[in-house]
């Protein structure tokens, strides 16, 4: 895949002049209190012994997301260490679930308590009933209700996600002043809306590839993945409602909740993404708030970013702020 977009310089210099809805903080801020009014208790179940784990443990959770509804999130935290743990509450790529606890081994082995959070309607253990039955869908949630902010898909998830960061008070042994959100590509894009949502609440973010930045303009190159989604529907569906469409989508951009941000921010970006083309995310990088930024490149890396590499580096890198268990 060759550079299909801005070359290094430029997208460090990358600023565009976007501007928020005139409602968009009331608009989350009624969000979430309405999603918080709905109470309930997270609830936990010890489920290492199914998985023949020795060196981690493992809970299956139930925290309240939207509108109270239970959502699903695997707890996973290094056997025989009484904390309070680091955290590293994890938000999932596009169409994917939190799958197996055996996938996310990687912060618990590490020393962290890890809560990888389920993706309403995209894994099979967190139905949206805002879209209908409840049925799981296989792509499409770009488009689900994007007629209007409140009727669009990732107001839901979003919701979902901030609620994690309010589950991990009510779960023993975490603690609640090193809380760390990490995501890759529409993982890294959550990460970046909650981190904007939660303000000092998080110690630290780390956006792998971030997906759901800049949309305006993703629309327009990203030859790939699930923004052509979106161009599909606007060019059979709804070729007299783009500005509405779009409209919807500046409430969930992360160019927006970057502005909002403050918390260490580690990024990662692929000069060769077709997928989040790199200059959707230097929006994003170039805007958030926070004067503690760093941006990792991979220069020949498409969207699977720095793989196997970049674990390790974030690892070094919430070292080196004091984020990391104690030994």
């Amino acid at each position: 895949m060759p550079l299909t977009d801005f070359g290094l310089d430029e997208l460090v210099r990358y600023r565009p002049e976007l501007t928020d809805p005139e409602n968009f903080d009331d608009f989350w801020r009624q969000t979430l209190a309405e999603a918080r009014s709905h109470g309930g208790a997270v609830k936990a179940e010890r489920v290492t012994a199914q998985y023949s784990l020795r060196t981690v443990e493992v809970d299956d959770v139930r925290f309240p997301g939207w509108n109270g509804e239970p959502v699903a999130a695997w707890l996973l935290r290094p056997r025989g260490v009484d904390g309070p743990l680091p955290v590293v509450v994890t938000y999932l790529g596009y169409c994917s679930g939190r799958g197996l606890p055996t996938e996310h081994l990687f912060w618990p082995s590490a020393g962290y308590a890890q809560l990888v959070v389920d993706s309403r309607g995209q894994g099979h253990d967190t139905p949206d009933r805002g879209m209908g039955d409840g049925t799981q869908w296989v792509e499409g949630f770009m488009t689900k209700g994007i007629d209007s902010p409140e009727n669009y898909y990732y107001r839901r998830l979003i919701t979902d996600c901030v609620r994690a960061v309010d589950a991990v008070a009510q779960l023993p042994g975490l603690d609640t002043e090193r809380i760390v959100l990490t995501g890759g590509s529409q993982g890294g894009g959550l990460s970046i809306a909650v981190a904007g949502l939660t303000g000092d609440a998080v110690a630290a973010v780390m956006p792998d590839v971030p997906f759901l930045c800049h949309f305006r303009h993703a629309v327009q190159i990203a030859g790939e993945g699930p923004y052509p989604e979106i161009v599909k529907y606007l060019r059979w569906h709804s070729r007299h409602r783009v500005d509405p469409a779009l409209a919807t989508l500046d409430y969930f951009d992360g160019v927006h909740f970057a502005r909002r941000a403050t918390a260490p921010a580690l990024f990662s970006v692929g000069l060769m993404d077709p997928v989040c083309p790199p200059s959707t995310v230097y929006a994003a990088f170039n805007r958030y708030a926070g004067e503690d930024r760093t941006m990792t490149v991979w220069p020949f890396a498409d969207h699977s970013g720095g793989c196997g590499s970049n674990p390790p580096a974030q690892l070094a890198w919430l070292h080196a702020r004091g984020l990391g268990p104690e030994l």
